[in-house]
């Protein structure tokens, strides 16, 4: 929008909207007439992104009435994925929807009914709202693949996770498993300025990203050893001298549990484990605990690594607290919830579940983490210190796996109904055809989504959500986070979208929860959270208009005032959290979920690793396929491979291949790279075709080029803290695919 005109005299509202496109949430400043939108452009004033927008905001107007958004509610009137819909009404749609849960509910009890969330984007306290009052623990998310685990296994030890980074005033930058000069623009932004001022970065990452080749140090280690790694690093700083003595002698319990129990864990004994040298590791170990203060950067690699996901969070944790790097200026934040505000969690009506319904949810007694066994354990003690306790939304899931199993063979018991929401299971969730399989089989299945997903096809009703310049947001890091940042929508919903907020209410109203929502619009409920911090507005949009953020006053060192939020009030090396909840209170050794030395003959058949590969521009997940303009940047799905491996195998640059697993095998493009270990392959995330027919038996083409065909949610290759499946680190081979086989079955 050009500068020079005068907004108000054209009769040009500037709305201070977001991008919603991935988790970076970034601000928008969206022109509108006539309730239309004329243009967007970066808000200078937001701090995400200052201004700038990558090419996913970029698309925001093409995204809003894109040609193959769903506009109407649909019911199916064929048979389940044949493609034949009626548009009705959405209050018919909510209406009959109520009726169908409720006579579930009625016959095989509330448990009976499970949902399916996305990413967070949308209003998933809502979710949870109705869920409890529903009577309902089996709601679930991708979250076990995604910073949950981490959260809880670091909140058993220091009683909050510290997530959020004081980075302007760090000194060293470790981004484990993460690659944000592909996946997020503004936090790579953020991280060169400060690389240029001295702050020195390592990348954790088995490839040579793009974040990789502007590292001081970059460590290609074997995908899924990550743990061996943290072990190593542990033994060095404490056998080398490196640990923080006072932070250590005052702020922390078990440490001499914990040296003895590293003692082994040299470099030499990691290097043929993680395919790094033992100079390799010690350089890290020391560059990380001699540039003080420094921060350890969450990355989803080892949420995504299966077996030893849960003892490698716990390593990777101890690493902060025997450095100091903690709640101190430049170090890793433990903000804790926001004291100020209506946390979502406040916002769940958590005490709507009934103590046997909470026992019933799937995945708990296996398990315990990240389901109401472990959650509890540790919302009782963030309570004692923080007054509040984690979002439950998030922290206390339903094993996603596990709830498809039941649909399958209704043990531990039925589960008849599945409510499909931002998510397109067929695509994201482990073992696909396993999903798949589940959704056919699913008795009543409802989808809330933008477009017609593979998953949403199979479905029996499928509703229209509104986008992001159609809704306002609140963004407080999955509820956990002490500051919030707030967007106003740009234009009310388009044809009959809806906001998720209004399913989730109108829903709840149908079944009888009628006094519990008593916010009519997600308006009124963010207005009703901010609240109590005292600004002086009289509405949620006077506040975005006036405000836009919430910043509490940055306090460091607070565990000196307060204690930690754990049993004993320090960090817990030696978690007596974990260890109540059956779990080894100092993290053991586990090898990656499949690996050369414990399966032998299963790497003798599946010579390569695999690594089922992190986020990339354009997309964000599987969404974004359909907007042609991004497509164009990236239209066919590439997997990574060495030279030396390639010539081996007779692949040539562009072949199509076969990557195949014991699960299944799945083709992508070969695309020859020195980046990557000749044993090391890499494959790209989220594929299908919605330019194919999106109907049965086809379904967008959602088996051929798909990853997650590949990777295994088998119980016993689950992390056992938090169930987290393994995507990375799994045995694997590469073969050229001929001819014949390019549009053939897989």
């Amino acid at each position: 929008m050009s500068k020079n005109i005068d907004l108000e005299q054209e009769g040009i509202e500037v709305k201070k909207s977001a991008c919603y496109f991935c988790h970076q949430n970034c601000g928008v400043l969206a022109y509108v007439k006539d309730g239309k939108v004329l243009d967007i452009e970066g808000d200078p004033e937001f701090p995400t992104n200052q201004g700038g927008l990558c090419c996913r905001g970029n698309i925001a107007l093409d995204h809003l009435d894109h040609p193959a958004r769903i506009n109407y509610p649909l019911k199916r009137v064929g048979k389940r994925g044949e493609g034949k819909w009626e548009q009705i009404p959405w209050d018919q749609a909510i209406q009959e929807i109520g009726v169908k849960i409720s006579k579930i509910r009625d016959e095989f009890g509330a448990e009976a009914v499970a949902t399916a969330g996305g990413t967070q984007r949308t209003d998933d306290w809502a979710r949870r709202r109705f869920m409890n009052q529903f009577g309902s623990p089996n709601g679930f998310h991708n979250s076990h693949l995604c910073w949950i685990p981490t959260f809880m296994v670091e909140t058993a030890i220091y009683g909050w996770c510290p997530f959020e980074l004081d980075m302007g005033n760090s000194r060293c930058l470790v981004l484990w498993g993460q690659n944000p000069g592909a996946a997020g623009m503004p936090e790579m932004h953020h991280i060169s300025a400060l690389q240029a001022k001295g702050m020195k970065v390592i990348v954790i990452d088995p490839r040579f990203s793009e974040t990789a080749a502007k590292a001081d140090l970059w460590l290609p280690l074997r995908p899924g050893s990550d743990l061996a790694l943290a072990l190593a690093w542990i033994n060095v700083i404490i056998y080398d001298g490196l640990f923080d003595q006072e932070f250590v002698a005052n702020s922390c319990e078990g440490f001499g549990e914990l040296a003895d129990h590293v003692e082994e864990f040299t470099p030499e004994w990691a290097a043929p484990l993680t395919w790094l040298t033992p100079e390799q590791i010690r350089e890290g170990a020391y560059m990380y605990a001699m540039n003080k203060p420094g921060n350890i950067q969450w990355g989803t690699s080892v949420d995504q690594i299966g077996k030893p996901a849960g003892s490698t969070m716990h390593a990777r944790a101890i690493l902060r607290a025997i450095t100091g790097n903690l709640d101190v200026p430049g170090a890793d934040l433990l903000t804790g919830p926001s004291p100020d505000f209506i946390t979502d969690e406040e916002m769940e009506a958590n005490d709507q579940l009934s103590e046997l319904q909470k026992t019933k949810q799937i995945g708990s007694e296996r398990f315990k983490l990240v389901t109401w066994p472990g959650y509890s354990r540790i919302a009782e003690e963030t309570r004692k210190v923080w007054g509040k306790a984690p979002t439950a939304e998030w922290m206390c899931e339903a094993h996603p796996p596990s709830v498809f199993r039941a649909i399958l063979t209704e043990k531990p018991y039925p589960v008849k109904a599945l409510l499909v929401n931002a998510t397109n299971p067929i695509n994201s969730y482990g073992e696909t055809k396993l999903v798949m399989e589940a959704l056919q089989a699913v008795d009543f299945m409802v989808t809330c989504d933008y477009w017609m997903t593979p998953t949403a096809s199979l479905s029996d009703y499928v509703l229209p959500v509104a986008g992001a310049l159609e809704r306002p947001t609140i963004t407080s890091t999955y509820g956990c986070s002490d500051f919030l940042l707030a967007s106003q929508r740009a234009i009310q919903p388009m044809y009959e979208r809806r906001n998720d907020y209004n399913f989730w209410r109108d829903l709840g109203m149908a079944v009888g929860q009628k006094d519990q929502w008593p916010w009519e619009t997600v308006e009124d409920a963010y207005y009703h959270r901010i609240a109590p911090l005292g600004y002086d507005v009289s509405s949620y949009d006077e506040f975005v208009d006036r405000y836009r953020f919430h910043f509490p006053e940055r306090e460091y060192s607070k565990y000196e005032r307060q204690g930690f939020a754990t049993p004993s009030g320090k960090v817990e090396l030696y978690s007596t959290v974990l260890k109540d909840l059956g779990y080894p209170p100092l993290p053991p050794y586990i090898g990656p979920t499949e690996n050369e030395v414990d399966h032998p003959v299963l790497a003798k058949e599946f010579p390569l690793v695999l690594t089922t590969g992190g986020g990339f521009m354009p997309y964000h997940h599987s969404e974004h396929f359909q907007i042609k303009d991004l497509r164009f940047l990236k239209h066919e799905p590439y997997m990574d491979i060495n030279p030396a491996t390639a010539a081996e195998l007779s692949i040539e640059e562009g072949d199509w291949v076969w990557i195949e697993t014991k699960r299944g095998r799945i083709k992508q493009k070969a695309n020859l790279t020195q980046g990557i270990h000749p044993r090391v392959v890499y494959t790209q995330r989220g594929w299908w075709y919605p330019e194919r027919e999106i109907n049965m038996p086809e379904l967008g083409g959602c088996l051929e080029s798909n990853a997650n065909i590949l990777t295994s949610s088998a119980d016993e290759d689950c992390d056992p803290y938090s169930g987290a499946w393994a995507n990375r680190g799994l045995l694997c081979k590469v073969y050229k695919v001929e001819a014949s086989d390019l549009k053939g079955e897989n």
